[in-house]
């Protein structure tokens, strides 16, 4: 038993997919809190998961070497990864009164084409012609895992436009951020990105909740709402990005970006087994196909990587 867990914790791929499927789990949580301010929640989950890393701080942080360019890169983290795409994606949403199966959902499943072209710009990972037969096949399927019969609700009101340029922004912040990720875990432990990624997110948090006018309200968090928020913070939170990080470290970008199609694919399954909205049988088979891809995919980086050592 020792020698399997040992094995599956060097398992990047698996990793992966064990902490995007706790963000999906969040998911349900989250809805439980849709009256607080999007930035209150970022703030608090942050927060409260700064506050349980505090034993860890100094002893991962003393091992580590700051410089400049580590400074840059934390902060594009927190400011890409932990905030600006958690804001975008909820403001989508809301402009379009989170109606399912609609553009916004649509244009934020792009993510994966941006963490892609940076992975190769940025890091220099290569995009071969394999990865992108499976990783075409998986964003595929993932758009018949999201959408029933693959219809897409256009008609969700006068603010639709408006709505999907935040879900394009989101796309875009949260596909650069997995390869800032990356180039963060190149030169940090996976615990130190972790501890560095919430102090600091925590801290944009807080100076955008002033910006943004919703700090008069962090105090009005009733007891309920910060358990809540304490369960979001510990599972979907620490817990998800140390198993996310760990994974990283062992895992390309570019891999990793189709790896997290497992969040989408979890809240389908979420929402049936939770709400009893059951899938359609197109739904099923895009499921079937989608687990087919990520295994490939997963199983192509693990070759990949057998060769290079």
């Amino acid at each position: 038993m020792k020698n399997l867990i040992k094995k599956l914790w060097a398992t990047g791929p698996l990793l992966i997919i064990i902490a995007t499927s706790l963000w999906a789990l969040g998911g349900v949580t989250r809805r439980s809190l849709y009256h607080l301010p999007a930035i209150n929640i970022v703030f608090f989950e942050h927060l409260i998961g700064s506050l349980v890393l505090l034993p860890i701080v100094i002893p991962s942080l003393r091992k580590e070497k700051f410089t400049p360019k580590l400074a840059l890169t934390v902060f594009l983290v927190a400011l890409f990864g932990g905030l600006l795409g958690t804001l975008f994606i909820t403001t989508a949403l809301i402009k379009v009164n989170f109606i399912a199966f609609s553009v916004v959902f649509l244009i934020q499943k792009l993510q994966p084409l941006f963490a892609m072209v940076s992975a190769n710009l940025i890091l220099g990972e290569k995009i071969t012609k394999k990865y992108l037969q499976w990783a075409g096949l998986a964003l595929v399927a993932t758009f018949f895992v999201t959408f029933k019969n693959g219809a897409i609700n256009f008609d969700t009101g006068s603010e639709t436009t408006i709505a999907a340029l935040y879900a394009l922004g989101a796309a875009v912040v949260w596909g650069i951020g997995t390869t800032l990720s990356k180039t963060l875990l190149n030169q940090v432990s996976s615990n130190s990105a972790t501890v560095l990624r919430f102090y600091l997110t925590t801290l944009l948090a807080f100076a955008a909740s002033f910006i943004l006018g919703s700090a008069n309200l962090l105090t009005q968090v009733n007891i309920g709402e910060i358990s809540r928020l304490a369960f979001i913070a510990i599972t979907t939170g620490i817990i998800a990005m140390i198993l996310y990080y760990r994974g990283l470290s062992k895992t390309e970008a570019k891999t990793s970006t189709i790896l997290e199609l497992a969040l989408p694919l979890t809240a389908v399954f979420i929402d049936m087994f939770l709400y009893k909205n059951f899938l359609a049988p197109t739904q099923y088979l895009a499921a079937i196909i989608l687990m087919y891809a990520m295994y490939r995919v997963g199983k192509l980086a693990l070759s990949e990587s057998e060769n290079i050592s």
